[in-house]
């Protein structure tokens, strides 16, 4: 039967830089912020921060996981490059723990690449390992949902998690419901149980830009991870609030251009939120809804909203 531990393998050069910074002592001990690809991410809001944490930004690899033993490589093919006559290069899947560090030198933990496929159980054994073998105080999950408010009204969140209080001034939508699962929330669970503090931030997306990449919803994101564990990350959060001022400016100038029933759907939307954030003031729950088209019709308009920006082409709101 296959162990945990051989799901992984330290990288010792990164390893032996996070046994320092614990030798030298970090407060109650390291962050870790996670993203997995391939589960719902409206918006693109956990990409763009994993992204934007990477990008030009010194990190040493700590752990790396088996791929081969996680990824079902038929359902997600990686890219390989041909040219003229040959095959020049392969994309190999990572899924890596990473030494990152803040503006002001503090360091914490990375763990991102894609969703494994198959061994869920196994896997999120091997991260519990890595958690207590570094000493970290704190996992930080994050990403986005569609839901049905418009661009025009603050981005929400909805935390979860054992330290959801980290987050204050947000209630949750609902008591109880039952989704498909993902190995991140599977992750929340596990660590929980085995009585490690998590922490988990989901972004709500507008339904009609759900799939195309939404700075505004990964910024909000930003914000909150920042003011639970303390880390400094003003280049994440600066490029993102100027992508997310180009991105509406871009989507207002579609919504100008486009068909008047799309229009009238953020107008609803917009009435619909109004409606539930002043009941909400006042106490009470229980708001009038506004007459909104049905799911299908909402679905159509917003599936040829995306099909025209993708035919024009162009544009900071698009993928």
């Amino acid at each position: 039967m296959l162990e945990a531990r051989e799901l992984y393998e330290w990288e010792p050069s990164g390893l032996r830089a996070v046994d320092e910074i614990i030798d030298h002592g970090v407060g109650a001990g390291l962050v870790m912020l996670y993203h997995f690809e391939g589960f719902i991410d409206a918006g693109d809001t956990g990409e763009q921060i994993v992204h934007r944490l990477l990008d030009g930004q010194p990190h040493l690899t700590v752990a790396r996981f088996d791929i081969d033993r996680l990824i079902d490589y038929r359902a997600r093919r990686p890219v390989m490059t041909f040219r003229r006559d040959r095959w020049v290069a392969y994309e190999t899947p990572r899924l890596e723990l990473r030494l990152v560090h803040d503006a002001t030198g503090a360091p914490f933990l990375l763990l991102s690449g894609p969703e494994p496929d198959v061994q869920w159980e196994l896997f999120t054994s091997a991260v519990r390992e890595m958690v207590e073998r570094l000493g970290v105080r704190l996992a930080v999950t994050f990403h986005g949902i569609p839901m049905g408010v418009p661009h025009t009204r603050p981005v929400g969140l909805t935390p979860h998690g054992n330290r959801a209080e980290l987050v204050p001034g947000h209630q949750g939508l609902f008591d109880e419901a039952q989704v498909p699962g993902s190995a991140a929330a599977l992750l929340e669970l596990r660590l929980t149980e085995s009585g490690h503090d998590v922490l988990g931030v989901a972004a709500h997306v507008p339904h009609y830009i759900a799939r195309s990449t939404y700075p505004d919803a990964a910024l909000v994101a930003v914000e909150a991870i920042t003011s639970a564990t303390g880390l400094v990350l003003p280049g994440v959060a600066h490029t993102l609030r100027t992508e997310a001022h180009r991105t509406q400016n871009e989507i207002e100038r579609q919504l100008a251009e486009g068909d008047e029933e799309l229009v009238s759907v953020v107008r609803g939307l917009e009435q619909q939120y109004d409606a539930i954030a002043g009941a909400a003031a006042r106490g009470n729950l229980v708001a009038e809804p506004a007459e909104l088209p049905s799911a299908d019709e909402l679905g159509d308009v917003f599936e040829r909203f995306l099909a025209d920006r993708e035919r024009e082409g162009g544009g900071d709101a698009e993928r």
